[in-house]
């Protein structure tokens, strides 16, 4: 066992149980946790017997341990008699309670459906009986039963908002100061990894702890999984593949179709790609969702009138799309494209490359940086390009500041107001109308903790090792003024990415891909998102001209795949 130096902040049964583990059998100290948000449903007994068709019940005693975190997923259980408690940590010093469910609940959450490892452990408690169903006949079920699918998928999508907000999971040990520190956050928190970050900076404790433990400086920042495995400074990849967050290389010599990004357009092409009958394969480099998985509450999406986090929809297209068939690998970085006769070459971060017929190029652009003096070396700590759940732990209680006129920095501001002292939204514009939509300018100016600043430029970073203030100026009067920000979200536009192209491609002057009748050297007439490459189409935001929205981009992924199959079948 691994001793974890957090473990002090987790909660101990021992006051329950005077050897601080689960006190088995002791029914009346585990009352079944409330259902408030629809995180915790009660399948009905017409759900229970479908589900009953295809797996077993089984009687179960107090003690006795369904799954334990770390263990893939083999079977999706269902509560019939007695408690079952779900317990991070069982067994070990930071052993903390998370929910106890009775008749009718099932267990799990999003790692059941996404191959994940499971987070934690299922204790029964109380005896009496579960029903355990193979994970893949659930999956079967769900596609045929609409209203059971979407009751579960819904259930396992507040539970991992849930634990996110606990910190279940891994342990991120590091610096606050370390670039591969900020790294590894950014990497856990764009791909919805629940995990604990603690600080060395804060915390002599631990770092003497390590010292101990033989980690030196140069090892950190260091990763511990389930209690147990301790990875020093991982990649992003070796992260992915210890947790089972990395799919498989793909499976076939040579595929129909390769979706470079899995931002809402490559995810539209690889749900459509793949339910089409196409052997289909979409890459990220970094994390599903693109930029629209970072923004906390997208409002004007259709079919969804109260919004829906970026997360959340992004999570909802994976599923679909591995449904279907699809094989999405994250994290893969394309690095460069070849052709080869009637196939493309892409070549990816690790060495390997990957053939296919055809290529939607979804990469989609990168948020651009301010162009302000000593910005890297806030990067690491107190600049963020993101305002997710994680991000609004860590900044916690603080005054912040939002760079951008556009509706990812009004949601931002909106966002952050939850969670922020203060926060300052800064706008190069005379009017906060001129790029954000209606609706979003009147949330920001009701929200009360949100001071709008227009006309207003960022001149200077004030603090030493973190973010303390901001020295900003007001465009029209030249007055300058000192902002109290500990942290900096910078929304002010975006560049394409597209520098793996290899020079192939037809772009803009501003870099996006040329699609359709503005492609160049057209060699046979060209659909109107197909690159001056046949066979490579281009979708969503890093397509020249393109409209920078959630819903065009799901629908420019959808088209590409008719014009894949055009392509294929009338060359």
């Amino acid at each position: 066992m691994c001793p974890l130096p957090c473990a002090r902040e987790s909660k101990s049964y021992a006051a329950n149980t005077g050897s601080g583990g689960i006190a088995i059998g002791q029914s009346s100290h585990f009352p079944e946790t409330p259902d408030t948000i629809g995180a915790y449903p009660r399948l009905t007994e017409d759900q229970i017997g479908a589900l009953d068709a295809y797996g077993e019940r089984r009687a179960v005693q107090p003690g006795e341990v369904l799954f334990r975190d770390g263990e893939q997923w083999s079977d999706f259980f269902v509560v019939t008699a007695g408690k079952v408690a779900v317990v991070e940590g069982y067994e070990r010093l930071e052993e903390r309670l998370i929910a106890v469910h009775g008749p009718g609940r099932f267990l799990g959450e999003l790692s059941v459906l996404t191959g994940q490892a499971s987070l934690y452990s299922a204790v029964v408690v109380e005896p009496g009986e579960i029903l355990a169903v193979p994970v893949g006949k659930v999956r079967d079920l769900m596609t045929k039963d609409a209203v059971l699918g979407d009751l579960i998928l819904r259930a396992y999508l507040l539970r991992r908002s849930l634990l996110i907000g606990l910190g279940t999971g891994m342990r991120i040990i590091g610096s606050r100061y370390s670039p591969d520190a900020r790294r590894l956050r950014d990497f856990a928190a764009r791909n919805r990894i629940p995990h604990r970050w603690v600080d060395l900076e804060d915390d002599p404790g631990t770092e003497s702890l390590l010292r101990q433990l033989g980690v030196a400086p140069e090892d950190t920042p260091i990763v511990i999984l389930f209690g147990k495995e301790l990875l020093r400074n991982p990649s992003n990849a070796e992260l992915a593949a210890a947790i089972s967050q990395s799919a498989p290389a793909p499976s076939r010599d040579v595929c129909d179709l390769v979706v470079v990004g899995a931002g809402p357009a490559g995810l539209s092409a690889a749900v459509y790609g793949a339910s089409e009958g196409l052997a289909t394969v979409a890459l990220d480099a970094i994390a599903t969702g693109g930029q629209a998985g970072t923004s906390s509450r997208i409002e004007n999406y259709l079919g969804f009138p109260a919004g829906i986090s970026g997360a959340e929809l992004a999570e909802r297209a994976v599923i679909q799309a591995e449904k279907f068939g699809a094989e999405i690998t994250v994290p893969a970085q394309a690095t460069s494209l070849d052709r080869a006769g009637n196939q493309f070459l892409i070549g990816l971060g690790d060495g390997t490359t990957i053939q296919s017929r055809s290529v939607v190029v979804a990469t989609g652009a990168k948020y651009r940086r301010l162009p302000v003096a000593r910005l890297e070396k806030f990067e690491a700590t107190s600049v963020y390009y993101a305002a997710s759940q994680v991000e609004a732990q860590l900044c916690r209680g603080d005054p912040v500041a939002v760079v951008g006129g556009g509706n990812s920095a009004g949601q931002a501001a909106i966002f952050l107001a939850k969670h922020a002292e203060r926060v300052w939204l800064l706008v190069r514009e005379p009017e906060l109308s001129t790029h954000m939509s209606r609706y979003l300018v009147d949330q920001v100016t009701r929200t009360k903790e949100i001071e709008v600043l227009c006309q207003t430029e960022v001149k200077e970073l004030i603090g030493d090792s973190a973010l303390t203030g901001l020295l900003v100026a007001n465009t029209k009067t030249g007055g300058c003024r000192e902002l109290q920000a500990r942290a900096l979200f910078v929304f002010i536009g975006a560049e394409p990415a597209t520098s793996w192209l290899s020079g192939l491609v037809a772009l803009d002057e501003k870099g996006f891909v040329l699609t359709g009748l503005a492609a160049p050297e057209a060699a046979s007439p060209r659909s109107a998102l197909e690159t001056s490459l046949p066979g490579l189409f281009a979708a969503g935001d890093v397509r020249s001209g393109s409209t920078k929205r959630v819903a065009s981009a799901v629908g420019e992924g959808a088209m590409a795949i008719h014009l894949v199959h055009e392509r294929m079948h009338f060359g």
